[in-house]
């Protein structure tokens, strides 16, 4: 997984923990006078997802400021673009990308004396496309 603020990738965010993301597709039914099944269609919500990290320097802080401004329109025509990889046994890859992500809330944490900090993400965007490679 990569995070691109305005094209330039942060890449200091590389303890990635975990990462889940949903094509939301919507399901449509109707029924209709005269038939006999329900009528069915689909419409496409975007993507959305979560992530989680493990990290060792400031560099989340950073991003969370840059996102926040973002959110309030501080920094007009910031773009945050997340790209994900992956690598299967045969060699092959696949790639997702996922263009102008929105975020929601980002707790951080840490557990315990011996335990890593975290930095949690959530993610939503009109649109994401998928490059087999």
């Amino acid at each position: 997984m990569e995070i691109l603020l305005n094209g330039e990738p942060v890449d200091t965010l590389q303890n990635v923990k975990s990462l889940e993301f949903t094509f939301k597709n919507k399901i449509l039914e109707e029924g209709y006078l005269g038939e006999t099944t329900q009528q069915y269609d689909a419409v496409f919500d975007g993507v959305e997802g979560n992530a989680e990290f493990h990290f060792g320097n400031a560099a989340p802080f950073a991003l969370a400021a840059a996102l926040v401004n973002k959110a309030r329109r501080r920094d007009s025509g910031t773009q945050i673009n997340i790209k994900c990889t992956y690598q299967f046994p045969s060699g092959r890859r696949a790639r997702v990308v996922i263009r102008d992500a929105e975020f929601g809330p980002m707790p951080f944490g840490i557990g315990g004396r011996s335990e890593f900090a975290t930095f949690k993400i959530a993610f939503s965007a009109s649109d994401a496309n998928v490059l087999p490679t």
